[in-house]
């Protein structure tokens, strides 16, 4: 490996550029950090950042060169106001993972230079490029967090080994890729898969940055589904101008104030939080120790870092692990024994931010039968410890709520949440859909009440299996359900379309129900209201749709005209349907 650069590479240097782009926190809309992004590289002589690192991969300077552009990256991020407060993120290229021999130290030193902190700083590792077979890149990444660096990894979800990587290093953020992001608001499966992987992460103790933002609705949706940072053209394109980097972005402030969707979320979680005292990760093994012995009933504590995230739990177990074992507190002790240091004595736990849903909130709880709480943060800073039992406790109240308001024989909310879900519409896009079966006192007549309820049973099933979460689905009562969604574009398509689904499957399925002579005729014969004996259609829903679109003025008596009037249209269409806009 080569050492030094030749006085070429050091001119290039001098023409290249560091700009930088913020990722903010999604609920604040406050930074977090900022990315460090190469620039002027076509006036170094290269067609792309690819082509030069491909040079000076060749050339055998790699490791050199980026110390170098290390430096130049460091020193440019103590020109940002508040630095100090604010992480940066460093791209490395996967290949210095190939090189054996390489010196320790060179990062540190380069920190102690600019005043800069450990906790300052964290390295991507990009996902787009295969590690190979030659560089062990998991002692690699064990290497710099021993070292006390934040390690990220880039472009998740489309490159070789992201859930390897996850798995054998749990790194402490992942940036999933824009292709996951694009249109995500109105993509079912994108909205899945996000929601998949960011709950994964969370469950590991791992932050998740949704890269490559661009529109309002991509950032809502991204806060929904529990993402906790975003980064992308809508906050900001990269800049070599650090004084336009902002402690807070007004624009971005703005749009998640006017997210009507936004409850009082901070009086529900507040009461539950406990300010559990934080422990730094530096704290020395025998202070804890004496902490636990004058807190007796203390059996969790927060670990966090000098800019006070949350890293961790270290539970009180774990400690007694080591005193009931041979010289296990003389180990405790010792500090330079590196495995007794709190960051191997801690444990990963879910973080979410005090704004975020409950509902979010209780399935991370859930999703992890050995979780033993989350840690709550304000504005990525740690703030509390929302333990099991407080989580148990307002899974109860909800449930509680719940029960008072949902329908008895599907468990489907009722009327009361429907009145309440209507009345927080506010501006939104949504859809709102009145749903009937159509024949069904003709069915109920013939088969009887209890088979009446086992087909209200399957159409409520079918609802909350083939709905996304997104939808709100009530049951108004008897044969008469209700669903609505809101959603953030003009594109409703992809929408109406699973509530048709849903449609198409309960006529396929409800003919389970018929004796065999009626499936194959097609009909039953029954009497109608006036006694009337007539033959009606095997069971079918209508549905009755309205899209309110963001500017519309909401009326809900109208809307309550309207969709009663379109149920008559719909009964007849051949599709079963019948859609409007309010205008």
């Amino acid at each position: 490996m080569q050492t030094t650069l030749t006085q070429v590479w050091l001119d290039r240097l001098d023409v290249l550029d560091i700009a930088f782009q913020p990722i903010l926190n999604i609920h604040t809309g406050k930074i977090f950090a900022v990315e460090a992004l190469l620039r002027n590289v076509g006036d170094a002589g290269f067609k792309s950042i690819f082509s030069l690192f491909d040079t000076v991969y060749k050339e055998g300077v790699l490791y050199p060169f980026d110390i170098k552009l290390r430096e130049k990256a460091f020193e440019k991020f103590t020109k940002i106001d508040g630095y100090k407060n604010i992480k940066l993120f460093y791209n490395l290229d996967n290949r210095l993972f190939e090189i054996k021999n390489y010196s320790h130290g060179n990062t540190t030193r380069l920190l102690e230079k600019f005043d800069i902190s450990k906790d300052n700083i964290c390295f991507e590792i990009s996902e787009r490029h295969e590690i190979t077979q030659e560089c062990d890149i998991t002692t690699v990444l064990r290497h710099y967090q021993e070292e006390n660096f934040c390690i990220a990894i880039d472009d998740f979800g489309v490159g070789h080994s992201g859930y390897k990587l996850l798995y054998e290093s749990t790194p402490e953020v992942i940036k999933i890729d824009r292709f996951f992001l694009s249109g995500i608001e109105k993509n079912l499966k994108k909205k899945l898969l996000v929601r998949n992987i960011t709950n994964l992460a969370v469950q590991f103790g791992i932050k998740v940055i949704a890269e490559g933002i661009e529109t309002r609705e991509e950032l809502l949706t991204c806060k929904d589904i529990g993402c906790h940072f975003i980064q992308g053209y809508l906050i900001q394109r990269p800049t070599q101008n650090t004084q336009e980097i902002r402690y807070e972005y007004e624009e971005i402030i703005d749009i998640l104030h006017n997210d009507k969707r936004t409850n009082d979320i901070n009086s529900q979680i507040n009461p539950y939080v406990d300010r559990a005292k934080p422990f730094d990760v530096k704290t020395k093994t025998a202070d804890v120790l004496q902490y636990l012995k004058e807190n007796p009933t203390v059996s969790v504590m927060p670990i966090i870092n000098s800019l006070e995230e949350p890293l961790g739990v270290l539970q009180d177990k774990e400690i007694k692990n080591f005193l009931y074992s041979p010289y296990g507190m003389s180990l405790l002790n010792n500090d330079f024994t590196q495995k007794t240091k709190l960051k191997n004595l801690m444990t990963p736990c879910a973080t979410a931010d005090i704004n975020s849903d409950i509902s979010t909130i209780i399935e991370l709880f859930s999703n992890n039968p050995e979780s033993v709480g989350i840690l709550i943060t304000k504005n990525s800073k740690y703030l509390g410890f929302l333990s099991a039992r407080a989580i148990i406790t307002i899974m109860n109240e909800q449930n509680l709520i719940f029960a008072r308001e949902q329908n008895p024989l599907t468990k489907l909310p009722g009327n009361i949440a429907i009145d309440r879900y209507l009345s927080n519409i506010s501006d939104d896009n949504c859809i709102l859909c009145y749903l009937d079966l159509d024949n069904f006192k003709a069915y109920n007549d013939n088969y009887g009440f209890r088979n009446g309820d086992r087909v209200i049973m399957l159409f409520a099933d079918i609802l909350k299996q083939k709905l996304p979460n997104e939808f709100f689905k009530a049951h108004i009562g008897g044969d008469d359900f209700f669903v609505a969604v809101k959603f953030h574009k003009q594109d409703e398509l992809p929408y109406v379309d699973a509530i048709k689904k849903c449609i198409d499957k309960f006529s396929e399925d409800v003919k389970a129900f018929y004796s065999q002579e009626d499936k194959e005729r097609g009909y039953i014969v029954s009497k109608d209201r006036e006694g009337n004996t007539k033959e009606f259609d095997l069971l079918s829903v209508s549905a009755s749709v309205i899209v309110v679109k963001s500017k519309t003025r909401r009326d809900l008596e109208s809307i309550n005209l309207v969709l009663s009037s379109q149920k008559k249209i719909a009964k007849k269409d051949q599709g079963k349907i019948c859609i409007s806009s309010l205008l």
